[in-house]
């Protein structure tokens, strides 16, 4: 994979907010397969705090950071990400994408093409497809015949007064798309990974931000999804579950992202060794793209250009 014959990839990271800081630089730093490159941002001062921070290369401009890489992390808003990961793959880099991969089916296929035709690896960070107990789970059930029916509930207070404190309250793209486009991707992931792609979607939405689903999969299974970044504080957590001839099965509390993001790095390397795709690549989000706008066209909320 990597390009000067190294035994270490050469990897990029590309956003400074608090998911860069937290997760993608401190798990990039600690990989044992990487060679953490550097570090490009909106912010020039924020980005050479975090470079410094882990001792690596800032740089001004991305196409240089593209040109120094094997492979490129990305930390920032979709609409951002896609152009700038569309560059890095026809600059040779494989992607490790953020969710959503774009908010327009234009710009998710776009950017799927374009991997494609560089025949890049990719693998788009759905934290609940790899964090080490709720992959198992999936996995598990995955090879269970006979599943009826799952639901998946995340509901948070990111948007209700006092919640100024979180890091991610105050990010423009959430407070724009919501819960929807925000845990929607983690919800849809999980679902299809346990019941099959989605072959049909119907949507509805209740108080403030909230957004009910009902999917039907490719194992004739259905499956209820509820959505909301304005539920009261006492009504916030995350569910999921799925029942059948098996009985019922709850997906099980996980560790932190840090853990989850080590093993996306994982599937990203193996990936680009092998040429065989993940099943969280890019193709696969932009199909959550594709789910994801078509429940918000079904809402009645404008889609985003």
């Amino acid at each position: 994979m990597n390009r000067t014959g190294s035994t270490t990839t050469r990897i990029g990271l590309l956003g400074t907010g608090p998911w860069a800081v937290a997760t993608h630089a401190p798990a990039l730093a600690a990989h044992p397969g990487v060679d953490f490159v550097g570090v490009w941002g909106r912010r020039p001062e924020a980005a050479a705090a975090l470079a410094e921070e882990h001792g690596v290369a800032v740089y001004e401009d991305a196409d240089a950071l593209f040109a120094d890489c094997d492979a490129v992390a990305f930390a920032l808003p979709p609409d951002v990400q896609a152009p700038l990961a569309i560059r890095a793959a026809r600059a040779g880099c494989h992607l490790l994408l953020d969710k959503p991969v774009a908010t327009s089916v234009a710009g998710a296929r776009e950017l799927a093409e374009a991997a494609e035709r560089a025949r890049v690896a990719s693998v788009v960070f759905f934290t609940l497809r790899f964090a080490k107990e709720t992959a198992a789970w999936v996995a598990q059930q995955a090879a269970v015949d006979g599943w009826f029916t799952g639901r998946a509930q995340w509901y948070g207070s990111l948007f209700t007064p006092g919640a100024e404190s979180n890091p991610y309250a105050a990010s423009p793209w959430r407070g724009e798309k919501g819960a929807l486009w925000d845990v929607g991707p983690h919800a849809l992931a999980v679902l299809t990974g346990v019941l099959g792609e989605v072959t049909a979607l119907t949507a509805a939405a209740g108080p403030g931000d909230t957004a009910h689903l009902i999917l039907r999969h490719t194992s004739g299974a259905s499956s209820t999804v509820g959505l909301s970044f304005t539920a009261p504080p006492a009504a916030a957590g995350v569910e999921v579950s799925v029942l059948g001839e098996a009985g019922a099965e709850t997906m099980p509390g996980w560790g932190g992202a840090l853990d989850a993001f080590g093993a996306a790095i994982d599937a990203l390397l193996e990936a680009a060794r092998t040429g065989v795709p993940h099943p969280c690549d890019v193709r696969f989000g932009a199909r959550i793209t594709e789910l994801l706008a078509d429940a918000e066209a079904q809402l009645g909320r404008a889609q985003h250009p």
